[in-house]
């Protein structure tokens, strides 16, 4: 039997305590150099300049527009979102995250460098907690936080592991020809599409990044998936 490559090894990444400390320090150095507003995830793929000039490229297609509603999940500093409304997206902007320090953080750049602009909001939250009803959004991202969260090795009730239940948080979250674009560094496209793919989401499109060949095999550092809820 093959060895499941969808399942990683635990590790302090995946813990909430790691993140915790990470975002506070940053906040930290913020507070003391405002123009230090923290790590870009994947600044050396641009994937985070690739996932903003895709939803721009998609205007008009499915729920993506100007004014769409963007979730954010693991928002981390909200630096993509950031991103993202600097380059004119005006709906709901909304970043969540399970570390307190990190929308602490978030928040404080949204206080001082955007002034607190209504349109960005920025809130702590267990995406797997039954609890949390956000609503749904027209798109869905998320970079680097389903790395994360299968570093955690944590499970649910029922035994499902939090990457297995990850798809069906995802489904709640979106409307018909709602958008969910994704991007790991841990997964394959190929993993990624069996982690998420489902009757109600399928896979509309990809980023392309450059490609590497090693031993004869020929692979990518980082990958990004859009799918499209049906």
């Amino acid at each position: 039997m093959c060895d499941d490559t969808t399942k990683l090894n635990k590790s302090k990444l995946g813990t909430k305590q790691y993140w915790d400390q990470f975002y506070e320090l940053e906040k930290k150095n913020f507070e003391e150099n405002p123009e230090d507003t923290g790590e870009c995830w994947f600044a050396d793929n641009d994937a985070e300049a690739n996932m903003v000039e895709f939803l721009m490229e998609n205007v008009g297609q499915h729920r993506i527009s100007q004014n769409c509603s963007i979730l954010d999940l693991g928002t981390g500093n909200g630096h993509l979102l950031f991103q993202i409304f600097e380059e004119g997206f005006q709906g709901k902007l909304v970043g969540v995250d399970y570390s307190e320090h990190s929308v602490q953080f978030a928040n404080e750049i949204l206080k001082n460098k955007y002034n607190g602009d209504t349109h960005l909001s920025f809130h702590t939250a267990d995406i797997f907690d039954h609890s949390w009803a956000p609503g749904q959004f027209d798109v869905v991202l998320d970079k680097g936080t389903l790395d994360a969260i299968a570093l955690s090795g944590l499970a649910l009730e029922g035994g499902k592991t939090v990457v297995e239940a990850y798809s069906s948080v995802i489904e709640s979250l979106l409307p018909p020809n709602g958008v969910f674009l994704i991007t790991s560094c841990n997964f394959t496209q190929d993993e990624l599409i069996k982690i998420i793919e489902s009757d109600n989401l399928k896979v509309w499109n990809t980023i392309e990044y450059p490609v590497f060949e090693f031993g004869g095999v020929k692979g990518t550092t980082i990958c990004s998936v859009a799918f499209k809820m049906q």
